[in-house]
């Protein structure tokens, strides 16, 4: 039987611009795929459309559950297909959604972070086929204008935790591709982003031979510390380098590149958060804080509460260079921590230094500091991300424009009223503990405001709201050496306040400033006024004791605040005066 002539060839051949089925049918092929991989994805990217689906949840903490689809990833892992198999045996059953909620370590353990974004990134190629375009919130840093965002540190992290969750899911093509990656610029890496990568080389084992050797001699000749290192990598991979080093000529066999004895027994007590052994150390002479760089090692390492007793010691110079040339304050800058960046910047450490590579502090933080962190809307009441507050405290300290004089017109008011003036700034300080808490936490603590004893008004018991004014001039009081040792301390931390975060004072000056308007209403003799005054004091009372419960709610931050009904007997003295 003749084979029936094919219509749609004949069309093609008689085109000017004629193409043969065997130039067509990869086309054809490829457009097919693209159109499998989109209607992929979307089953993964529209989770609300494909919700009746999905089969298995993915809970990444601090980020929303991500649902997905038990069929399509056994599919594409081995190591999913067999954790899914795995516990199914053990369920006697497929189970619901809810019954296969997966969570993050689970999947991946303990040794690498891994955030939404990159996990999102794999599991969306799971589905797809296709790698997405890198996302600029996660992969880039904030400094915009002098960072390519090849090397700096979000762009590293990123792909190292693609290159990890892709080597355990065991997806060798994506692993490889961003092992490629990750080699191809590796010479542009910063030096102190390398042990992360070697760090996950070395767990990928043996999909990225080629980048744990490339970067282990990278690190083998920079000027990384071995105290750095032995923070950062397992004792294997540290044996290596030592060994290398000294191969090389780089390291001494006596002390295999560490430091000597007395400087690793001030190390060790200060791991151990002995700060008094730290002095009786000291008083032994073998060394001092300055030769042993303990106050880097400190603001690196310890605990803020370590640095700050240190700083107390005044034996440390806090613009010392260490031997890569970084201040405290740059390491301070690294490490991210607002109050020791406050801790530093109060006790002379000077934001305009330069690191060996012409790095500002403000610099460093910002190149750690991923885009997504520092421009991301943080609602009001929420705390900012530290990443964020630290850029703004050294960019402050850098313009050395504090604002100056009374802390608002509320206060000058005050006159010389000890009483008006404490009770000012009682509410003005609780009033930012709820409004910006970190900033609020970071001024309390170095101001050291919680050794003092809160000032009250009247009894344990709110007093009922009258229209009335109280001169707290006229009203019995004595002001006790306690009144005066919480005064100097709350007078601190608004004047820090105004220092590093003039943001939030001038919030905190336009919501007092505000008050003298409300109390003129209360001694206004009309009814309307009475009213207004009634209704605007009641709407003042109840939203302050809703958000400073919710605050107590939510906040982890150690606090010695008073309760709300002192809040709100505070706020409503206020308004009485």
């Amino acid at each position: 039987m003749e084979a029936p002539s094919s219509h749609v060839t004949a069309s093609f051949s008689d085109c000017d611009d004629s193409v043969s089925m065997e130039d067509a049918a990869p086309d054809a092929d490829v457009e097919a795929l693209r159109r499998l991989s989109d209607n992929l994805a979307a089953a993964f990217r529209s989770p609300d459309d494909f919700a009746f689906l999905a089969d298995a949840l993915v809970a990444v903490p601090g980020a929303p559950d991500l649902r997905v689809h038990r069929c399509v990833l056994s599919a594409r892992s081995p190591f999913l297909r067999a954790l899914f198999k795995r516990r199914a045996a053990a369920a006697g059953s497929s189970g619901g959604v809810e019954g296969n909620r997966l969570e993050l370590r689970e999947l991946l353990g303990d040794e690498v972070e891994v955030r939404y974004e990159a996990l999102e990134l794999v599991l969306d190629y799971l589905y797809s086929g296709r790698v997405r375009d890198l996302p600029k919130s996660a992969c880039a840093c904030v400094d915009e204008g002098g960072c390519a965002h090849v090397g700096c540190h979000p762009a590293v992290s990123f792909m190292a935790q693609v290159l990890f969750a892709a080597s355990t899911f065991q997806v060798g093509e994506l692993a490889n591709l961003f092992q490629r990656h990750l080699l191809d610029f590796l010479d542009k890496v910063e030096v102190d982003n390398l042990p992360l990568i070697l760090s996950v080389a070395n767990l990928c084992n043996k999909s990225c031979v080629k980048l744990f050797e490339r970067c282990m001699e990278m690190v083998v000749r920079s000027n990384l510390d071995m105290i750095t290192l032995e923070k950062a990598l397992p004792q294997d991979v540290i044996k290596q380098i030592t060994d290398l080093r000294i191969t090389l000529g780089l390291a001494s066999p006596e002390d295999n590149g560490f430091p000597n004895k007395h400087v690793r027994r001030i190390l060790r007590a200060l791991d151990s958060d002995d700060v008094e052994l730290v002095r009786m150390l000291l008083t032994e002479g073998q060394t001092n804080l300055d030769d042993a760089f303990a106050l880097h090692y400190a603001v690196e390492h310890c605990d803020s509460k370590i640095t700050t007793e240190l700083l107390d010691i005044a034996l440390a110079d806090v613009n010392l260079r260490n031997p890569r040339g970084y201040t405290v304050l740059h390491i301070a800058a690294k490490r991210r921590d607002p109050k020791i960046v406050v801790s530093l910047l109060t006790k002379g450490a000077r934001p305009s230094d330069f690191t060996f590579d012409g790095r500002k502090a403000v610099q460093i933080s910002k190149r750690l500091t991923k885009h997504g962190d520092y421009f991301g809307n943080t609602e009001e009441g929420k705390p900012s991300p530290n990443d964020k507050l630290c850029i703004e405290i050294l960019e402050q300290a850098e313009r050395r424009d504090p604002q100056l004089g009374e802390a608002s017109l509320s206060l000058a008011l005050a006159g010389d009223c000890l009483r008006g003036k404490l009770l000012y700034l009682e509410n003005r300080v609780a009033l930012a503990r709820i409004m910006f808490p970190i900033e609020a936490r970071v001024a309390m603590d170095i101001a050291q405001v919680d050794g003092t004893l809160e000032f009250t008004l009247g009894s344990s018991t709110n007093p009922p709201l009258e229209i009335t004014t109280v001169d707290l001039n006229d009203t019995s009081f004595k002001m006790k050496e306690e009144h005066l040792a919480r005064m100097r301390a709350l007078s601190k931390t608004v004047e820090l306040g105004k220092r590093f975060f003039p943001r939030c004072s001038n919030v905190l000056d336009k919501i007092m400033d505000d008050e003298p308007e409300l109390a003129s209403l209360g001694r206004d003799a009309s009814s309307e006024r009475k009213r207004r005054f009634h209704d605007l004091q009641d709407t003042l009372l109840k939203a302050f004791s809703e958000d400073k419960e919710e605050f107590n709610r939510t906040t982890t931050l150690s606090s010695s605040s008073s309760s709300t009904s002192t809040v709100a007997r505070n706020l409503a003295g206020r308004t009485r005066r």
